[in-house]
């Protein structure tokens, strides 16, 4: 029988509290809640094109801004996503998407390699979508592929509308990760010579 792959977290500080459940082998169901409306778009995305089964609840500090909020939820999900994950035995490791976004172009390259490592090429030209500030993408990204211990690669190709370049990077981190997570039946052990991830 194949062990399910969820993970729950929970995540409290000064600044957030935070209740999160993944399941690797979901459907796409989602249920979110992170006060930040923009960001619940995204990561509903993200879900959706991963075949996650997502919940996250989060009580931040909006008041002073969107930076502590975003920044925990990636941390809480990068936690739940290595979690899930195990062990990695059969997985296939390594995922990449190339996404077109109307005229944006974005690719994902991404290693469950268990050496956290982070790079973004890319800028938006607007200082926040909705409530989201522009810079915090890039970090929720990073936060998340640190946390996670992945090693992940981003690129907004091209693009002139900010909100096309960001949902095409979770569309394609969704789709990124689905392939990296899936089961490969010739292998039964890490996708290592080293033996270990």
């Amino acid at each position: 029988m194949k062990q399910k792959r969820v993970a729950k977290v929970e995540r409290k500080t000064k600044e957030t509290k935070i209740k999160l459940e993944l399941n690797l082998d979901g459907s796409g169901k989602t249920e979110i809640n992170t006060g930040i409306g923009f960001l619940d778009h995204m990561l509903n995305l993200w879900a959706f094109h991963g075949l996650f089964d997502l919940k996250i609840s989060c009580s931040g500090d909006l008041e002073i801004d969107t930076h502590h909020s975003t920044e925990d939820i990636a941390i809480a999900l990068g936690s739940a996503l290595a979690e899930a994950v195990g062990e990695k035995k059969g997985i296939c490791r390594y995922g990449h998407s190339y996404v077109p976004m109307d005229e944006a172009l974005l690719r994902v390259a991404l290693d469950l390699s268990g050496r956290p490592e982070f790079v973004f090429s890319g800028e938006f030209s607007q200082p926040r979508i909705g409530q989201l500030d522009t810079q915090m993408i890039s970090h929720f990204f990073k936060s998340f592929a640190i946390s996670a211990k992945m090693t992940l690669h981003l690129t907004i190709l091209y693009g002139i509308n900010d909100h096309h370049k960001c949902e095409g990077l979770f569309k394609a981190l969704g789709r990124a990760l689905c392939a990296a997570v899936e089961s490969d039946p010739r292998r039964t052990e890490v996708v290592s010579t080293k033996g270990l991830l």
